[in-house]
């Protein structure tokens, strides 16, 4: 069986690695514990499922825990939103420990091509993770076909590129922009996904969302963006916004809490680091749900 092709970058190779894989109270990070968590990765001698359409992947056994989520990320409607079909070349970005990319490997194993980033494996923080993260999809090419792992640099001033310019049709990333806005590497990454697309491809983005004319400084570190600072960093790129959805909103969502995005679930995380909440605070915050979250489509001009 073949493996996971591992694409190793330098300033002047592939890569987009910028994937924290735990989550704590950094509010430079990107992901979420459930995202960190990988599931059970089926035997590589297992036998290879069909995967048709997206609804077949979604229903498929390999996915284990992470698909009681799907109420609240509506994979469905957010990847045909983004309009991806089964020969694309499709880029995910930050994927954390794979909750989309148990959804995106399968549905372009047999046709397209599947590019994600991940962190060095020798990262002082995060390098077990990345390797966790690897380890995960090439244990499993009966499910995730074989897919580049980009590893790419972790500060604003490395210069790098995601993919060979023009040759990538989707670029997707889920809940990641609030940790390039913290560290300064929005311009670094939005400009990679722009060179990496092909006319006309499309950049789909997901990310909690703020309240309208919130400081975006004042609330990225609390996990949430507003939507016109993320649609005017793409514009800076040089895309063009084609729609917006609400799939993803949640109007529960008070986005004032102490611990930031983190509060509500999944995570459920203490307003401090080693503070838990309390039996009536999680009920109140599942009560809520997930945060609320813009859904917005760029293209790259033909």
């Amino acid at each position: 069986m073949s493996k996971t092709h591992l694409v190793m970058t330098t300033a002047l190779s592939l890569g987009l690695g910028l994937s924290p894989l735990a989550c704590d109270k950094n509010k430079d990070e990107t992901v979420t514990v459930d995202d960190a968590t990988p599931t059970d990765e089926p035997s590589e001698t297992a036998d290879a499922p069909e995967f048709p359409d997206l609804a077949s992947v979604l229903a498929s056994a390999h996915r284990g825990d992470n698909a009681a989520r799907d109420a609240a990320r509506h994979p469905q409607e957010t990847l045909e939103f983004f309009g991806i079909e089964r020969d694309m070349t499709v880029a995910e970005l930050s994927p954390g420990g794979g909750w989309y990319t148990e959804i995106l490997g399968p549905y372009l194993r047999d046709e397209g091509t599947l590019i994600v980033t991940n962190w060095p494996s020798d990262h002082e923080r995060y390098g077990e993770n990345a390797k966790k993260f690897e380890d995960k999809l090439t244990a499993a090419p009966e499910i995730f076909g074989n897919p580049t792992i980009t590893v790419a640099p972790v500060s604003a001033d490395e210069a790098f590129e995601l993919a060979p310019e023009g040759s990538v049709d989707l670029v997707v990333t889920f809940r990641n922009s609030h940790g390039w806005y913290n560290r300064s590497q929005t311009e670094q990454i939005y400009g990679a996904a722009f060179r990496a697309l092909k006319p006309g491809g499309v950049f789909g983005i997901v990310q909690h969302r703020a309240a309208e004319g919130a400081n975006a400084e004042e609330t990225s570190k609390q996990g949430y963006l507003p939507e016109a600072v993320v649609i005017e960093s793409a514009q800076k790129a040089g895309f063009e916004l084609v729609e917006k959805s609400e799939i993803n909103a949640n109007p529960k969502d008070t986005k004032d809490y102490p611990g930031g995005v983190w509060t509500l679930p999944p995570n459920l995380s203490g307003p401090e680091r080693g503070v838990e909440q309390s039996d009536e605070d999680k009920a109140k915050h599942i009560e809520i749900g997930e945060s609320d979250r813009m859904t917005l489509k760029f293209r790259k001009p033909e």
